[in-house]
């Protein structure tokens, strides 16, 4: 299936393409790792979200990282692109097609993506990423990186997940996880394997330990395959 939008044509990626990941999303014209940035649509009641997104978004492309995210021009979503695009750094959006009618596809990525559903796009997004970063958003913010953590805890990616708790935000959401873990209903190495920070700063420098900036990274470490 075919859709075109701004005078391009686009193919739509189904569910029954990622039963083929690996031709559904192709790597090799990527010249550097992608972040997957969970965030909000809206911008917040606060201006220090929108300039956390913005900051995001620049150090990102001034440390060799891109990004793959949502595909949205509105919101955090679109703040933290604009960043990463004017600062050189390569954008991947990936976004629903009957999302189109809610959300304005960013005109300028690297490449946009458009699938049939919302499982489809987070499959692909998950595809590309080598690592993970949240910032505040809603309840498809939430979502998003729970169920990422939920893929790590069933062993189906070994990604870096990291919470950027701008402004506290993440505070009682933090504080629930680890009631979670203290009523025995996670593990508290699960529980660790969500990194808080609270600087941008923080979040690079994690970045730089885990993520092999100027290496090929494997995007493949499923359960049961070979390290």
């Amino acid at each position: 299936m075919q859709m075109n939008i701004n005078n391009d044509t686009y193919e739509v990626i189904t569910s029954q393409d990622i039963n083929n990941i690996e031709q559904a999303v192709d790597k090799s014209a990527l010249s550097m790792p992608l972040v997957a940035v969970y965030c909000g649509s809206r911008l917040g009641n606060s201006e220090v979200y929108e300039q956390a997104a913005r900051e995001l978004g620049t150090a990102l492309a001034e440390n060799g990282l891109g990004l793959v995210y949502g595909g949205a021009s509105i919101g955090l979503m679109g703040a933290v692109a604009d960043e990463v695009i004017q600062n050189g750094a390569q954008a991947v959006g990936v976004i629903p097609t009957f999302m189109l009618k809610h959300e304005i596809a960013h005109e300028q990525l690297t490449r946009l993506h458009l699938t049939d559903t919302m499982h489809t796009r987070k499959t692909i997004m998950a595809e590309y990423a080598d690592a993970f970063i949240t910032l505040p958003g809603g309840l498809g913010t939430l979502e998003e990186i729970m169920e990422i953590a939920t893929w790590r805890q069933l062993y189906q990616h070994e990604k870096p997940m990291i919470i950027l708790n701008i402004n506290g935000f993440y505070d009682r959401m933090i504080e629930h996880l680890k009631h979670t873990t203290e009523q025995g209903f996670m593990k508290q190495e699960d529980l660790d394997r969500l990194v808080v920070c609270n600087t941008i700063d923080d979040a690079i420098d994690l970045l730089k330990t885990v993520v092999k900036i100027h290496d090929d990274v494997d995007t493949e470490k499923m359960a049961g395959s070979e390290s």
